[in-house]
């Protein structure tokens, strides 16, 4: 590990202009009732991986197959549009004709947003950074999305596209959140406790530590809230981030969030130097310890997952890159950990 911090505002949290996370997966769950491409996605018994880790038992939910779009982001904007869709009473082919929704990508969030676009009758525009690999970019336009370039890094093209929304009378819908714009993230964020209840289903007994990579922090602050509602305070709760982005290590050391800097990590989706607002909020009352992982810890974990059956990228594998560099040292330890997407091929 490169640094772990103990999270000191565990319990009360900070006190944030924002909303917490929402916990509860039943709306998300009847919505998704009526998706055709909707199915839970296995959460996989690693034995093996387990014994190498020094822990007792690891269960992997493996998001690699969610809706056919490769990752949990399928869960996120996509259920807010859905949310917005079936708010209208039309027919969900043409609920959204005329509309157009705006995001920054540094990956699977935009498929998410061009996906639900695409459902609903909406338009989507995608802004990426330059250093997004022009493949994503030809998935994007394949799904009928708009790409527009802008920038060297995420937060470049988050300002862009947020100038976009303005100018153009365009929804932005970010899966990040800010002072005055939360929110449309929050419902992005509350698609991903779908991805939590089922977990809480399948696991046999509950898990001792969990292990959540973290952005912006949707996912971790989405996991969190609910496992806590679910499980209380008997899980240990590690967010896991690279360390050219310790947004949420240090936002948490601080008492606010705060702006990182650093140069590009291969962690790409988890390349983000400033934390959600909402994301922050959350964790702050509900995770235990934030740690950071280099860029060679991530590396190493690769082929390692891929031997496993666990084949996916240093972003969606982070956390299980944790466990292997020896995050949790208790042999009796009983691990839930989340695959959360699959390789840049897939």
């Amino acid at each position: 590990m490169t640094e772990t911090v103990s999270n000191r505002w565990r319990g009360a949290g900070l006190v944030l202009d924002a909303p917490l996370p929402l916990a509860d997966a039943a709306p998300v769950a009847a919505l998704l009732a009526q998706c055709p491409a909707h199915a839970e996605t296995p959460l996989r018994d690693c034995p093996d991986l387990a014994k190498r880790a020094g822990v007792a038992e690891l269960w992997v939910k493996d998001e690699r197959g969610r809706m056919g779009l490769g990752s949990f982001k399928a869960l996120g904007a996509a259920y807010a549009i859905a949310r917005e869709a079936a708010a209208t009473g039309k027919d969900w082919a043409q609920a959204l004709t005329g509309r157009t929704y705006v995001t920054a990508s540094a990956g699977n969030h935009g498929l998410s947003v061009a996906a639900g676009a695409r459902l609903f009758g909406a338009r989507a525009v995608i802004y990426l950074s330059h250093t997004v690999p022009e493949g994503f970019a030809q998935r994007l336009r394949a799904m009928g999305a708009t790409v527009e370039r802008a920038g060297a890094i995420y937060e470049d093209s988050m300002a862009a596209a947020e100038q976009a929304a303005a100018t153009n009378g365009w929804t932005l819908l970010s899966d990040s959140s800010w002072p005055g714009y939360t929110e449309m993230p929050l419902r992005v964020m509350e698609g991903y406790t779908q991805m939590a209840a089922e977990a809480a289903r399948q696991i046999p007994a509950p898990p001792t530590h969990i292990l959540l990579q973290a952005g912006v922090g949707g996912l971790a602050a989405a996991v969190a809230a609910h496992s806590r509602a679910v499980w209380g305070n008997g899980p240990q709760i590690i967010v896991v981030e690279p360390e050219a982005a310790p947004a949420l290590q240090a936002s948490i050391q601080a008492g606010q969030v705060v702006e990182t800097h650093g140069p590009v990590s291969a962690m790409g989706r988890l390349d983000c130097k400033t934390s959600s607002m909402i994301a922050l909020a959350g964790l702050s009352r509900d995770a235990d310890l934030f740690v950071t992982i280099s860029e060679d810890e991530a590396f190493d974990a690769m082929p390692v997952l891929a031997g496993a059956g666990l084949a996916t990228t240093p972003s969606g594998g982070a956390g299980l890159a944790a466990l292997l560099a020896g995050v949790i040292d208790d042999p009796q330890a009983r691990v839930l950990a989340i695959l959360s997407e699959g390789g840049e091929d897939a």
